[in-house]
């Protein structure tokens, strides 16, 4: 510690031994730091702040009929790219700064230091946006600031009407093109029915769902001609007397039985029932009554049938009960021949749509694929007409009110002082940069030029015994020079701080 002491008091007495040029050096480097940091120009700052409004109450009302862009994205995205070079190269073009670039060099050099130079920023709250831009010329600071403002709005108000139309265009390119595509699909299906005339599935069904209900309906008018001819069989053996005309077996239907007497009281009966049931329920007297009744007259029907003989009268066929089983014959010799006649007509459908088997499912085919292509092309068609309704109004609704609104807080100021070089903070860098650099340069010089301080730093040096030494006696005169010497010294340096302090006084 005692070495490191002695060695820093060794440094600071050389130092000393060259103050004067420290001084000189220091009132060099601080009168030449000082004069060019009172030259540089002033800077001007221009400010203005812009709120974007994207609330508007007719949004939340045409929900549903206008396709409404992602507003908080678009502000994001103009604010992004405000300062883009297509933007800034405009800017230089509206305040005529593309007039002083002679060369493409200096215009790139403009437009690169613009772009470092125009701040744009969030002021604290969503949508709030700032726009600094500092300038020697305040008058261009503040253009430029208001030139980007311009573009700002006109970015966020412009595009939308742009965007509106692009998609109308291309809608509508959309649109002409289905259109021929649906006159080329029902031309085709025109010509297909055309050709395929008498093969076309009918309404209802498939082919093979048409060939299934022919056969269901074939089987069924079979089956209802067999019951018609059996009942007219069972009528001519009645009118011959093969069977008795009353006479029937316990399985046969009692509607079968004629007896003409008791068939119309059960027939009078059977309809004062149904008015009955239109009152009442199957537990009500008269219901019950009534129901006892008719069966009473079956079962006496039934009994007489029994008890009733073929007769051997020859002028049985003039009785009554002849002449309605000669009506009851011809009405079901009708119903047969009406029923052979549909069966005739459905075995001739069923065999015709059976020879078609094999053209007809693939005419179905066709027409399903044709069907489908002009389905889909219909389809996509609709689509686009309400698509282009959807953006005509959305286009309407951009141009006729304000989605987007922006408000301009403050607008381009500058202010009257200039806010820039920080003088007083460059001032006191030169003043004790110049300090500094008279220290440093007496340093170097006592380093180059050594002196020997002491006795023990000369044996050091020397390596040999120092026998002694001779002590410096000053005259007065001596300390008057020397006290001279030290004031002058002093009264430079003072006169150094007190021109910082001047320096710092004039600029506050």
């Amino acid at each position: 510690m005692e070495e490191l002491t002695a060695q820093l008091l060794v440094y600071l007495k050389g130092v000393w031994k060259y103050r004067w040029v420290a001084v000189i050096a220091a009132w060099v480097v601080a009168t030449a730091g000082w004069t060019i940091v009172y030259k540089l120009p002033d800077d001007y700052q221009s400010t203005a702040r812009i709120y974007v409004d994207t609330q508007n109450v007719l949004k939340p009302l045409m929900a549903g009929m206008t396709v409404s862009p992602d507003i908080q994205q678009q502000v994001s995205i103009m604010s992004r790219t405000l300062i883009s070079r297509p933007n800034v190269e405009r800017v230089i073009r509206m305040v005529d700064l593309d007039i002083k670039a002679k060369n493409v060099k200096e215009q790139e050099s403009l437009v690169k230091d613009l772009m470092s130079k125009i701040q744009l920023g969030a002021a604290g709250r969503d949508n709030l946006f700032t726009i600094h831009y500092n300038n020697q010329n305040p008058k261009l600071a503040k253009d430029i600031v208001q030139s980007l403002l311009t573009i700002f709005v006109e970015g966020g108000l412009g595009d939308k009407t742009q965007d509106s139309s692009s998609a109308i265009r291309f809608i509508d390119e959309q649109i002409r093109s289905y259109e021929e595509k649906l006159i080329v699909g029902e031309n085709n299906l025109k010509a297909f029915k055309q050709k395929n005339i008498g093969l076309m599935p009918q309404q209802g069904g498939d082919y093979y769902s048409q060939l299934s209900q022919a056969v269901e309906d074939l089987n069924k008018t079979r089956l209802e001609l067999r019951e018609a001819e059996q009942a007219r069989d069972a009528i001519k053996r009645q009118i011959t007397g093969d069977e008795p005309v009353l006479l029937v077996d316990q399985d046969d239907s009692i509607s079968s039985i004629v007896n003409v007497e008791l068939d119309s009281r059960i027939d009078a009966l059977d309809k004062n029932l149904d008015s009955l049931r239109l009152n009442f329920t199957e537990l009500h007297p008269d219901i019950i009554s009534t129901k006892r009744l008719i069966a009473q007259l079956e079962e006496r029907k039934k009994e007489e049938a029994k008890l009733t003989k073929p007769s051997a009268d020859p002028g049985k066929n003039y009785s009554p009960m002849l002449q309605q089983l000669n009506v009851a014959l011809a009405e079901a010799e009708a119903d047969v021949a009406s029923m052979r006649a549909r069966v005739e007509e459905y075995t001739s459908r069923y065999d015709r749509m059976k020879s078609l088997s094999n053209a007809v499912p693939q005419v179905e085919a066709e027409l399903t694929q044709l069907n489908r292509d002009y389905q889909v092309n219909k389809s996509n068609y609709e689509k686009l007409l309400e698509r282009r309704e959807s953006a005509k109004i959305s286009g309407d609704l951009g141009s006729a009110t304000d989605l987007v609104s922006f408000r301009i807080i403050d607008p381009p100021t500058v202010s009257d002082r200039p806010v820039g070089p920080d003088r007083g903070k460059f001032f006191s860098i030169v003043f004790l940069g110049a300090l500094l650099a008279g220290i440093g340069i007496a340093f170097v010089i006592s380093q180059v030029r050594p002196t020997f301080h002491s006795q023990a730093s000369l044996r050091e040096i020397s390596g040999k015994p120092i026998l002694g030494s001779i002590p410096m006696i000053w005259t007065d005169q001596e300390k008057s020079k020397r006290k001279k010497r030290l004031y002058a010294f002093g009264f430079s340096l003072l006169s150094l701080l007190g021109l910082y302090g001047t320096l710092m006084v004039k600029i506050a």
